[in-house]
């Protein structure tokens, strides 16, 4: 039961994701970051199964730092999301991963991206995205309430919000999220990682 959100800002992206890594009715852990820094400007966030989610990330964040060093030049978010598209569709067909995506990077040149993509390799650029359990009623509440060029305190409210519906919504609550933040200054975690929402 993952909740993973994303948007985009003026010149950022946030990235919010609850840490819980669960297995039917058992918590296993409380810690575990779903937001996973694939380079100094780019995170992936990820829902699904939880070694899946793992193993991909892990796989994806290794490769793009192997290409860094062969060619010299980082990726672009774009060229991530490409890639990631390819992988998933190119694993669908071997051994399939159940994970669904969010990748958010800053460019220079292009400033902030927001990327969904599902497990069967679907990719969407976006300004603002869900995945988890939560995308089935949060995209309506960012829908109303995400504007183009937010502040970050802006972008902030609206999370926080976002999170009241959650716990509102769920039957069983996700009480800690870790909060992200993607910029021209790379990649740092808000303060508001340690808020418990009830």
């Amino acid at each position: 039961m993952d909740s993973v959100i994303s948007l985009t800002g003026r010149d950022f992206v946030m990235s919010v994701a609850d840490v819980t890594a669960a297995r039917s009715i058992v918590v296993m852990k409380d810690t575990q970051d779903k937001v996973v820094e694939l380079d100094r400007h780019r995170t992936l966030s990820v829902a699904g199964e939880i070694g899946d989610a793992i193993q991909f990330t892990e796989y994806i964040q290794r490769n793009v730092h192997l290409y860094e060093l062969r060619s010299g030049t980082p990726l672009s978010t774009r060229q991530i999301a490409y890639f990631l598209r390819g992988e998933l569709a190119r694993f669908l067909r071997q051994h399939p991963y159940q994970v669904n995506l969010i990748l958010g990077g800053y460019d220079a040149d292009g400033g902030p991206s927001l990327y969904y993509v599902d497990y069967l390799g679907s990719l969407h650029r976006m300004p603002f995205t869900a995945q988890g359990y939560c995308a089935y009623f949060i995209l309506s509440t960012l829908d109303r309430l995400y504007r183009p060029g937010m502040t970050l305190d802006e972008a902030v409210s609206v999370m926080h919000q976002c999170l009241a519906e959650v716990g509102e919504r769920f039957l069983l609550q996700q009480r800690k999220f870790v909060w992200k933040v993607t910029d021209r200054d790379g990649t740092r975690t808000l303060p508001q990682s340690a808020d418990t929402f009830m």
